[in-house]
């Protein structure tokens, strides 16, 4: 009697669309594939509704996988799917050559047939956040988080100023050590930290290029292996708090919530 008053109570329609349920949220964190090397995978994001300054009233945040690096461009507006694949040619392309590897989230630009056809005539996979899922794109929100922390620092007494300081927030992003690495986004991506004062300078000394390159490859190496442990480290703690997701099947019918769907009524 006890398994039929379940089966029952599991197959009635009115608790399922009235009942709340009260366990963990459903899937296990399945994190993005750990990148090989510095600017293989990319993420994009737009920072918007900044006041004007010089002209300009969006940022482009463009991150590293990898190392963590980060260039923020500054904008005039937000840019069609043309604009924005000639801004990444311009801006990160010719320094860092053509990423695996690009996700976003699914504004207009990145879902538009141009920005498509621009990905795949380079050989690059489009990765589309799902929506109302920021964490698939953590890395950019993140890094846009500390970029309009900074700004509101530096910026505070006049907020038209922002555009002026924007490349010492970039500049103090790619020198400060990251925690998923251990390592500045210099060091990871360039494996040196660059001098900012000519008396730094003396902190480079570099026998030759072959040592160079193995120093390189060393840094990368151990970028890795931090990397692969932080996301171990982080499955474990997103995993606590949830229960692995059920198996659906083709043709299967399931209740989809709504808490997310605009729904146009009374309550």
């Amino acid at each position: 009697m006890s398994k039929d008053v379940k089966e029952y109570v599991a197959a009635c329609t009115t608790c399922a669309r009235a009942k709340s349920s009260n366990s963990p949220p459903s899937g296990l964190l399945q994190p993005l594939s750990t990148p090989c090397r510095p600017w293989s995978h990319v993420a994009l994001d737009f920072v918007t509704g900044l006041p004007p300054s010089q002209g300009n009233t969006v940022i482009l945040t463009v991150i590293d996988r990898f190392s963590k690096f980060v260039h923020f461009i500054p904008l005039p507006q937000l840019p069609t799917a043309t604009e924005t694949t000639e801004i990444l040619v311009q801006q990160v392309f010719r320094h860092h050559g053509l990423p695996i590897d690009i996700v976003s989230d699914r504004g207009p630009q990145f879902v538009s047939r141009v920005w498509k056809a621009f990905c795949s005539a380079l050989g690059t996979t489009v990765s589309l956040t799902s929506g109302y899922h920021p964490q698939s794109n953590g890395q950019a929100e993140r890094a846009n988080q500390e970029l309009e922390t900074s700004l509101r620092c530096l910026a505070d007494r006049n907020s038209s100023d922002w555009s002026k300081y924007l490349v010492w927030v970039e500049y103090a992003h790619n020198t400060h050590p990251s925690s998923a690495t251990g390592l500045s986004p210099f060091e990871a991506a360039l494996g040196y930290a660059p001098p900012l004062f000519p008396s730094h300078e003396l902190d480079l000394a570099v026998p030759s290029v072959q040592d160079h390159l193995q120093r390189c490859q060393e840094i990368w190496r151990q970028t890795r292996e931090a990397l692969l442990r932080t996301r171990e480290i982080n499955c474990r703690a997103a995993n606590r708090h949830r229960v692995a997701g059920p198996m659906y099947l083709p043709g299967q019918k399931v209740w989809l919530s709504s808490r997310n769907i605009p729904i146009y009524a009374t309550s």
